[in-house]
């Protein structure tokens, strides 16, 4: 691709912003409520050179939410596999596989023409992440310009670009029903709490990325540029006891709240409950992210490791309608794949 080849995408038609789909995560709950208030007249009003984009504020998981929980029957952010949601539904299904398959009718169905244009689910973690954009593609140039626009109007917190190299079948969180889609999580925030500064980072960025939508549709050409991804390669576990599986070591201090900061075969990884150092024993340098994340001791993860690399990212426009009509898309039905 030449480097100022400019790519021209459909327009952003239907955003999605999502609150709650972790009941006691309360940055993104607590927003949507809050934009909930404000007067639709007032969200669109921009410049008369600006298309505004039809803006639809969802609160994912009420029964979680409304009982302060993570979750009600189970993990609401793992319910939107194709598998979940196309397969047979018994009438004692988890309440989260229910919910699921209405969300996906009101802002999908996922991987067809009707599903939303733009799904920015919100999140927080206990882990001290700053405020990361974590999607399944590293080649979205709407989600990628969309993060740069981001680095570039909110530089008070860190900001990185995650990213989960899993198939569209697979892919299993609420972000995936949109045609693009990407979690904004935001830490380091304890659940079931709200920090002044961290809602702020989300509501501006919730603010920055409507604002990129807007000039987007409204024809801007948005220039192309690098972009670092840090791409998931696996999860590391707790040391746990073979009998009981009860952990037996806590992120050593040296690694604790050091996010995104390059870990080396031989750096200290766990101290044990006795005061043993437990270092890191794998062949290459990887970022850690989400350490010690809270909600993650369920799913014995103790941390995450990325790989990072620089994606060049091109520029973008938005289609003319007469360009849009010649590229209409064919959807392949997930049955045909």
């Amino acid at each position: 691709m030449e480097v100022d080849e400019v790519v021209c995408l459909p327009k952003l038609s239907r955003v999605a912003v999502c609150g709650g789909t972790h009941g006691n995560e309360l940055s993104g709950v607590y927003l949507v409520r809050e934009l909930v208030k404000v007067d639709k007249k007032a969200v669109e009003k921009k410049a008369e050179e600006e298309e505004p984009a039809s803006v639809l504020m969802v609160l994912s998981n009420p029964r979680a939410i409304q009982q302060g929980q993570r979750y009600v029957d189970t993990d609401l952010n793992r319910c939107f596999t194709h598998a979940i949601l196309n397969g047979p539904m018994l009438d004692t299904a988890p309440y989260e596989m229910i919910r699921s398959r209405e969300l996906n009718g009101m802002l999908g169905p996922k991987g067809s023409p009707e599903a939303v244009d733009l799904v920015c689910d919100l999140h927080n973690t206990t882990a001290n992440m700053g405020l990361c954009l974590i999607a399944y593609s590293d080649c979205d140039w709407i989600c990628l310009h969309i993060f740069r626009h981001l680095q570039v109007s909110q530089t008070s917190i860190p900001l990185r670009y995650i990213h989960f190299d899993v198939s569209n079948k697979e892919s299993y969180s609420l972000d995936s029903v949109g045609k693009h889609g990407f979690a904004m999580e935001i830490g380091a925030q304890p659940h079931s709490v709200v920090r002044s500064n961290i809602y702020t980072a989300m509501k501006l960025g919730v603010q920055h990325m409507l604002d990129w939508v807007r000039s987007f549709n409204s024809g801007r050409i948005f220039e192309g540029g690098f972009v670092d991804v840090f791409t998931m390669v696996k999860h590391i576990d707790y040391p746990r006891d073979s009998e009981t599986q009860n952990i037996t070591a806590a992120i050593h201090p040296q690694l604790q709240d050091r996010d995104f900061c390059l870990l080396h075969p031989g750096d200290p990884l766990f101290q044990t409950f006795s005061g043993e150092t437990l270092t890191y024993k794998g062949h290459q340098p990887l970022y850690p992210f989400f350490i010690n994340e809270c909600a993650y001791y369920e799913k014995g993860i103790a941390l995450s490791l990325a790989r990072r690399k620089r994606v060049m990212v091109p520029a973008i426009r938005v289609q003319t309608e007469q360009e849009q009509r010649a590229n209409e898309p064919r959807y392949t039905s997930e049955e045909e794949e």
